[in-house]
């Protein structure tokens, strides 16, 4: 894989991600508490399920982590990149999957996300790109141990990539009254 490749496909997928969770009025997790306009159902079920999507969630990371920084891609084979695209394209689908689950629980309601569900989904979206990005690094060679700073400034940058989707949904758009 190509390093120029794997950076522009990183911050055109940090773009989307990024601006998803304001953007879109569907949840993108199960949390384990009723947002306004879900069903109600008992805390010990609402937070099994949550838990229980919660680790799907990180076992798609792990998994996705290891089929795509464990690939073997030739650039001058096109079967190898055919192969690698791929693996990236089945991974994003299975994460396109799993995270329109909750959309798709509460397709009748109409729900409403706090703006604290909104930070939380931004979160999540932060993790699963960041997954992508160590395995695209441990794909095209060594990867490198990160400190606490290296995350401070990508969350800062991936937050700045947010700021068009919070400008949409909290200073451009009419409140319905």
């Amino acid at each position: 894989m190509n390093q120029s490749f794997a950076v522009w496909l990183l911050i055109g997928l940090s773009l989307v991600t990024a601006n998803l969770p304001f953007i879109a009025e569907r949840p993108f997790l199960v949390l384990p508490w009723t947002q306004k306009g879900e069903a109600a159902a008992p805390a010990w079920m609402q937070w099994l399920f949550s838990l229980l999507f919660f680790c799907l969630l990180a076992g798609w990371a792990y998994g996705a982590y290891t089929l795509i920084g464990g690939a073997f891609v030739v650039a001058s084979d096109p079967g190898s990149v055919a192969l690698f695209l791929a693996k990236i394209a089945g991974a994003a689908l299975v994460a396109a999957l799993l995270l329109a689950y909750p959309g798709w629980r509460n397709r009748a309601r109409a729900v409403e996300k706090s703006f604290f569900a909104r930070l939380l989904e931004l979160l999540a979206f932060y993790g699963l790109v960041g997954i992508a990005g160590f395995a695209f690094e441990t794909n095209m060679g060594n990867s490198f141990a990160q400190t606490w700073e290296f995350y401070a400034v990508t969350f800062s940058l991936f937050l700045v990539l947010a700021y068009p989707g919070f400008v949409y949904r909290y200073l451009l758009r009419r409140r319905k009254r």
